[in-house]
C-alpha cells in the first residue's frame, strides 16, 4: 500500500524554528455522506464569528513573521488560514466547494491553522518543503487561462519531482495536484508554529480524520507528526 513520506529541507527550520506538522495519508472509500464537509464548514464559520481560540491571533501573527522572513508580503499573500478567516469575518460565511475541501477548510478555520489537501496520485515523487531556486514551474490560472509561473528565488515552496505544488509555503495551490472528492489517494498537511499548542495540532488532525471517516466509512489512513530531528 502506498504511503507518503514528505521531506522538510533543513533551512525551513531556520526560517521557522519549532515548525511542526501533521501528515495524513488517506486511501479513500466510497463517499456515503458528502454533507459532512458542508456541515463542518458552517459550524466553523459560526465559531469564528462568535470568537476564536485564545492562541489564534498569535499563531497567525507568527505566520506573518515567517512569510516576511522569506520575502513574502503577508498582507498581499497571507498564509491560507489567515486568508480563510478574513473572508469569513468579512462575508459571514464560506461558499461550499467540494465535500473534502469544505472539511479541511473547516479544520483550518476552527484551529487557525494552514491545511493543505492534495491528490497525491498526481505527484511524481514525494512532497518536499524547500526553498525555491526560482526555476521550478508552477501551473495556475490567470484570467481563466492556464499559465505557468515561477516562484521567487528564496521563496518557501511545496514541490515534487516535476515542479511546485504550492507557492509561498501554503498561499496558493497548483492545478495539477488539486484535491477533490473523486481522488482515491489523498494527502493532507496541517502546518503549525509553536504558538499553537501541540495538543491542539493533534486535535485538529482528529477533527479532519473523524470527519473523513464519517464521510467515507471504510477508508484507510495514516497519521504522522513531522518535526525537526535533533541529532
Amino acid at each position: 500500500m502506498l504511503t507518503v513520506s514528505p521531506s522538510i529541507a533543513p533551512e525551513i527550520f531556520r526560517i521557522a524554528p519549532g515548525f511542526r506538522a501533521l501528515s495524513i495519508y488517506v486511501e479513500a472509500a466510497p463517499v456515503l455522506h458528502p454533507d459532512i464537509g458542508h456541515k463542518a464548514l458552517q459550524e466553523a464559520c459560526e465559531v469564528i464569528l462568535a470568537g476564536e481560540p485564545e492562541w489564534a491571533e498569535s499563531h497567525l501573527a507568527a505566520w506573518d513573521e515567517v512569510f516576511q522572513k522569506f520575502g513574502a508580503k503577508p498582507k498581499r499573500t497571507p498564509c491560507s488560514a489567515a486568508a480563510l478567516r478574513k473572508r469569513v469575518l468579512r462575508d459571514g460565511m464560506m461558499p461550499t466547494l467540494d465535500p473534502i475541501v469544505d472539511l479541511y477548510n473547516a479544520v483550518s478555520l476552527r484551529y487557525a491553522i494552514p491545511v493543505g489537501g492534495e491528490n497525491i496520485s498526481a505527484y511524481q515523487g514525494a512532497p518536499c518543503l524547500s526553498v525555491a531556486k526560482g526555476t521550478e514551474t508552477f501551473d495556475t490560472i490567470k484570467e481563466g487561462e492556464t499559465v505557468v509561473e515561477y516562484p521567487s528565488q528564496g521563496e518557501v515552496i511545496w514541490c515534487d519531482d516535476i515542479g511546485v505544488t504550492c507557492r509561498r509555503w501554503n498561499w496558493r495551490q497548483g492545478i495539477r495536484t488539486r484535491l477533490s472528492v473523486e481522488a482515491q489517494q489523498m494527502w493532507f498537511i496541517l502546518e503549525s508554529l509553536p504558538q499553537m499548542p501541540l495538543e491542539k495540532l493533534h486535535e485538529a488532525g482528529r477533527m479532519l480524520t473523524n470527519g473523513l471517516e464519517k464521510m467515507m466509512p471504510g477508508l484507510w489512513l495514516e497519521v504522522a507528526l513531522i518535526e525537526e530531528q535533533h541529532q
